[in-house]
């Protein structure tokens, strides 16, 4: 008596921490001390669903272009003799960086240098004094994974600082980003977020051209092409004016805009900064960005503070150009071009906003750039190719379906285990409506989403436990039949099915592990779903069903049960 009265604990226990959870999705109780609900998938509720394509190919040509100027600095630093290093831009998706030698100079230093400083990850074609350079394939591979890889991790990112709840962010193909947002309220907001690239980048800026120059020059490259920064994108509003202005501005440079300090946006006051092309610094190197008020003029200001490697670059450009301006570059707008007076080398920096704007409104900019970039610099710029959002009438058209086949199916197994089973059956049925009942606990518990892959998986679930049920009740029977007592055919039978029904389920759920481990979307929601109703039918089906029985033959004094 003494191991039911601790299995009867147990079981009360486990009802009660359920009850304490699943109230909350039937009620709101101010007092209550669980306040989460179950929440539904972009299948059930709706949300957003977008389609990202990533600029993969920018982010090699990025890092050829690093490794070109990382190759000329370490050779010189090495006193390895070396000409120059240059990617060769004869083909804009060329990866290979040609190395020039002094003339009747040896190959040999310089590629016992590149083996001893990247070893397989380069390769070295050629013969003196001309060399090509690329990455291995192996490499090229394991970037663009990176790249992709990253990019999902600050979407991620990005989306937790919104607040939206179990986002679906997978990857397809080798280029693409797959967005599900359920039950999003704001999806302007969102998208928002999403797209901007929060592309922190530090270029220098090239002295030769005045501001009334450039302005010049745009204005006829606008006119000559018939159009404008209101007519398009700025993306392609960028594109579209470097490629008007290619060989009026010097080799190497690109015109960007920022915006006039009394401008409330870039179309009304843009002013347009040369820069050099090649990027230095970039926001891969970043640790932090906070907003921070610059007490003497009471202005919000975004402040950077970079990473070890991040600081010892920062240092390195800002030492080098000296009495020189450096562009704070974000998402390809200039915010701030200040003049290096020393070289820098604690590792930060300022976003100042600029005037024109109310403190509110320059404090709410301030907050928008530094979670951007707090949530993480994408590698690589993104493209909306896709957007659809799913209304919620569908949805409930599907919650409702999917509880009608779930009811039916219900309802069917509990009249066969009543009529099949009789009296025994009555307590399987109790046992399995305890079992969805803690199934609906645990995902709320867990802050779990359920989706229609998730309602199918309950549906399984209850044919899983009364699975374990039919075979105990078999095991009882056939104990009976063989002459045993009544209470040792209850024992043997529940001890003899036990390990039948645990290796079963423990297949089931490690085969539900790996899905959840590998799979995405609606495979990941079924795999979820089902393994907790794996673990609490085994809960149910035996502990449950075991302990009513012994109490109404131990306790009760029943005789005998029909089975």
């Amino acid at each position: 008596m003494r191991g039911i009265t601790g299995r009867v604990v147990v079981i009360t226990l486990v009802l009660l921490l359920a009850i304490m959870f699943f109230v909350p999705n039937i009620a709101n109780i101010s007092w209550w001390p669980t306040k989460d609900k179950i929440k539904y998938g972009l299948d059930i509720q709706g949300g957003l669903y977008l389609v990202m394509g990533v600029d993969v190919p920018a982010v090699l040509r990025e890092s050829t272009d690093r490794l070109a100027d990382t190759i000329l600095s370490v050779a010189k630093e090495k006193n390895v003799p070396i000409e120059s290093a240059a990617r060769k831009k004869d083909n804009p998706d060329n990866l290979d960086i040609e190395v020039r030698l002094p003339a009747g100079s040896s190959d040999k230093p310089i590629r016992d240098l590149l083996t001893t400083q990247y070893g397989p990850n380069l390769l070295v074609n050629g013969d003196a004094p001309v060399l090509s350079i690329r990455y291995s394939d192996i490499y090229i591979t394991e970037l663009r994974k990176r790249t992709i890889d990253q990019s999902i991790e600050t979407i991620r990112n990005r989306i937790d600082e919104f607040g939206v709840s179990e986002p679906s962010i997978t990857a397809q193909g080798d280029n693409r980003i797959l967005v599900q947002l359920p039950g999003i309220q704001d999806a302007t907001r969102a998208k928002e977020l999403i797209n901007r690239t929060a592309r922190l980048e530090f270029r220098m800026v090239q002295d030769g051209m005045s501001a009334q120059q450039l302005t010049a020059l745009v204005a006829d490259a606008e006119k000559a092409g018939s159009y404008d920064i209101k007519s398009v994108k700025y993306s392609e509003y960028i594109k579209k004016l470097n490629e008007s202005v290619k060989g009026k501005i010097p080799p190497g440079t690109i015109i960007l805009f920022g915006k006039n300090e009394n401008a409330t946006n870039l179309e009304t006051g843009k002013v347009p900064y040369l820069l050099k092309d090649e990027v230095p610094l970039a926001g891969n190197s970043l640790k932090d960005a906070y907003v921070a008020i610059n007490q003497e003029y009471n202005e919000p200001y975004v402040s950077l503070n970079f990473n070890a490697d991040g600081a010892a670059k920062f240092a390195q450009l800002t030492g080098e150009n000296i009495n020189k301006n450096l562009a704070i570059v974000l998402d390809n707008v200039v915010y701030s071009a200040p003049n290096i007076r020393q070289k820098i080398s604690g590792g930060s920096a300022q976003i100042t906003l600029g005037g024109g704007k109310n403190y509110q409104s320059q404090m709410d900019d301030a907050k928008g750039i530094s979670m951007a970039l707090r949530a993480g610099a994408l590698p690589a710029s993104l493209e909306q190719l896709e957007e659809r959002t799913v209304g919620p009438t569908l949805g409930l058209d599907s919650i409702n379906r999917g509880k009608r086949a779930s009811y039916i199916g219900a309802i069917l197994v509990i009249l066969f285990m009543l009529i099949y089973y009789r009296g025994a059956g009555i307590i399987a049925d109790v046992a399995l409506c305890i079992n969805v009942f803690l199934i609906l606990a645990v995902l709320t518990a867990l802050n779990a989403t359920l989706t229609l892959p998730g309602i199918a998986a309950i549906a399984l679930t209850i044919g899983i436990a009364v699975d374990a049920n039919v075979i105990i009740f078999e095991r009882i029977r056939e104990e009976l039949r063989n002459g045993a007592s009544y209470k040792t055919a209850i024992d043997l039978g529940y001890d003899k099915a036990f390990w039948a029904i645990f290796d079963s389920n423990l297949c089931s759920a490690m085969t539900s592990m790996i899905l959840m481990h590998y799979g995405t979307g609606p495979v990941r929601g079924f795999a979820v779903t089902l393994v907790i109703g794996i673990f609490t039918s085994m809960f149910s089906a035996v502990f449950v069903t075991r302990t009513l029985i012994d109490i109404l033959v131990d306790k009760v004094g029943l005789k005998k049960l029909s089975v």
